[in-house]
Order: structure tokens, then sequence, then C-alpha cells
């Protein structure tokens, strides 16, 4: 039960999704964050938000108001007015997340402040998807560290996978965006069947290698026949920097969800030249070294 005086802070990690053949379902945490700092505020009106950077959607689109909107829709009930400041370093457009992070903080703020208390991560996660579409990053960012996302029938089956300390992660992406709709228009309505069938074969390759560290089995792994190629063929350079973060000693390298931006695995003490080289090939090119976040967000009072 929240009171007039109340004050949290949220922090919300970013995610890379499908890392190749986890079309659609796998996700996986990593350091760069979008923070909120939510303020419960006297008074009628509706709640206000202010973004830093500016956000780049319009305000009544606004994916952190639109999710405290759905949650009350969904549990029937009527939050309190709150102030919310919100600073996010998430690179909008690169395929990192950006909207399920966003989506995510307005879930878990929505939860905070439900006068009947927190609801459970399962029933936030089915929100997610409702409002995401897909099921990979919001559920990332709402559990922490690796996901697997099932939808089915009887709502979204949510399975955490390992991942082996000793890999660590880059990110990298061109100065211009590429969304996800653009992304999804080049994908093929059919594949051939030998496509379908290798996916699964890689999949089982990809997550063994996260879970033990194995790199040869994240570099066969990685592989996929659904939806990347169509996709880097919309980002000048990719193929070159996917190239060029192996030579530099990277396990796998691959589209970071929809692109622009691209991940690398490898070992932690050589990631910092696997994200200058995976970042190199790339129209203004920014490579970062992230950390795994394999802890759920949680709110800091005060």
């Amino acid at each position: 039960m929240v009171h007039m005086t109340d004050r949290f802070a949220l922090r919300v990690p970013c995610s890379t999704s499908n890392l190749g053949p986890g079309f659609d379902f796998l996700g996986l945490c990593l350091g760069l964050h979008l923070d909120a700092e939510v303020e419960v505020v006297a008074g009628p009106g509706a709640s206000r938000l202010d973004w830093s950077p500016a956000a780049s959607w319009d305000a009544d689109q606004d994916l952190i108001l639109r999710a405290l909107q759905r949650y009350e829709d969904r549990f029937k009930t009527r939050l309190p007015r709150v102030s919310i400041r919100v600073s996010s370093e998430i690179p909008v457009g690169r395929g990192f997340g950006s909207s399920g992070a966003a989506t995510a903080a307005g879930l878990l703020i929505a939860a905070e402040l439900d006068p009947a208390g927190p609801r459970g991560r399962g029933q936030l996660v089915e929100l997610a998807l409702e409002l995401e579409g897909h099921p990979d990053n919001g559920t990332a960012s709402l559990y922490g560290g690796c996901t697997l996302s099932v939808p089915h029938e009887g709502g979204l089956e949510v399975v955490q996978q390992p991942v082996h300390g000793s890999l660590g992660f880059a990110l990298a992406w061109p100065a211009a965006p590429l969304f996800t709709e653009q992304s999804r228009a080049a994908l093929p309505t059919t594949v051939p069947l030998s496509d379908a069938v290798e996916n699964p074969r890689r999949l089982a390759l990809l997550l063994e290698g996260l879970r033990s560290g194995d790199p040869r089995r994240l570099r066969l792994g990685v592989h996929d026949r659904l939806h990347e190629r169509f996709r880097r063929a919309l980002i000048a350079g990719s193929n070159e920097a996917v190239a060029r973060a192996l030579d530099a000693g990277a396990h796998a390298a691959c589209l970071s969800g929809a692109g622009s931006g691209l991940v690398a695995i490898g070992p932690v003490a050589h990631m910092d030249s696997i994200a200058e080289a995976l970042a190199a090939p790339l129209e203004g090119g920014e490579g970062r070294v992230v950390p795994f976040v394999a802890s759920q967000p949680t709110t800091t009072r005060g």
C-alpha cells in the first residue's frame, strides 16, 4: 500500500534477443539501463512523465504511461497520480529492447503503486506480451537473466536459461536505427523445410553453449536460417562486423533483436577489442562492453 509521500526508484536492464535461432522467444539482459524516479503526488489529474533524453514517441503513445493504463484496465484498480522522471541509456531502434524495457518499467511501477499489493511476475509478463506483441524483450527485462518465453493457449511459459560466468558480451550499433516494423517486413512469409528443421538443431547447441561457456557450441549454435540474413541485408557493414568480431576472438556474433545493432559473445578478458572490432564497419558505429544482468529489477525507496 503506497502513501502520498512515497518515492521510489527503479532500474530496468536492456535486452538482446533472438541470438540467432532463438527467434521471438529468447531474451538476455545486459547492462544498458532505463532508470525511473517515481513520486506519488496529491490532487486530481493525469500522471506526468519526463524523459531524458527525450523519448522517440509522442506523449499520447508513451510506453510507460500505456503500461500503467493497461495495468489499471486489467486489474480493475485505480493507481495514484504520479510524477515519473526517466533517463535511459538504451539506444532506440537498435534491437536492444528499448520498448520492452519501457513497458517493463511501466508495469513494475504500476505493481509497486497497486493498493492491493504487487502482482506476480507471471501476471506482468502476460501484460507485457499483450503490449509488445512478442515475448522476448519484455520478459527478459521483467525477470532478468536469460529467458525463454513460449506463449500458449493458457498464457505464457517462461524458462530461465543459465549463462556461464566466463562469457562476456559486447554491443555495437550504427548511427541509423532500424525499427521492428521495417525489419519484420523484410522477412519471407514461408521458409524451406530444411531451414525450419535446421534452426532447432542450432538452438540446442546455442543453449548448451550459453550454459557451459563452450566456444565451439556457441559459434555453431548462433547460426540462424529464418530471419537473420534477411535483416542483415538492411544494415550496411553488418556482415563485415560479425566477421571482424570473430577474428578478434569472439565465440559468436549476430544481429541483436531486429537490428540495427549487433551483439558478440566471447571471453570476458577480450571484450574490449571485440567491441571495437564489432563497431568499426558500421556507419557511425559505437561499441560497448556490457555486463550480463542476472538479477531481476527491484525498487529502492527513499
